[in-house]
């Protein structure tokens, strides 16, 4: 099971820090990723980190504004969020899986785990 939180309502420009908590497994060896969905939008990729290797991935538009990073004594995967636009409103889903080759690591559909969701809203 996963369990995301950290969301909120903050201003652009500000700054927010979601936390995604596995419970039940461990993380290690799974790519462990973030994923948002707007109203009315599919759901697409902002981020992940291969567990083992500590290797990241980002889309574009939150390259140097996102980071990804684990910890594995606490079996927990974040999200830093620096300098958030409004575009950057949606609910985040944490989500992971086994066995993901790197060609896979943007569709949903690779992962067999997933996050409740925590809502980000950025006000203009």
């Amino acid at each position: 099971q996963l369990q995301a939180c950290g969301g909120g309502l903050v201003q652009a420009g500000g700054s927010l820090t979601l936390s995604c908590v596995a419970s039940g497994r461990t993380l290690s060896r799974y790519v462990t990723a973030w994923f948002r969905q707007a109203p009315g939008k599919e759901r697409e990729f902002v981020a992940a980190v291969r567990w083992s290797a500590g290797t990241t991935l980002y889309t574009d538009s939150v390259k140097g504004r996102f980071t990804i990073s684990r910890d594995n004594t606490k079996n927990t995967v974040y999200l830093r969020m620096n300098s958030l636009k409004p575009e950057d409103t949606a609910g985040y889903y944490c989500a992971a899986g086994p066995r993901i080759i790197l060609s896979m690591t943007r569709v949903p559909s690779s992962y067999h785990y997933w996050g409740q969701g925590t809502e980000v809203t950025v006000s203009s």
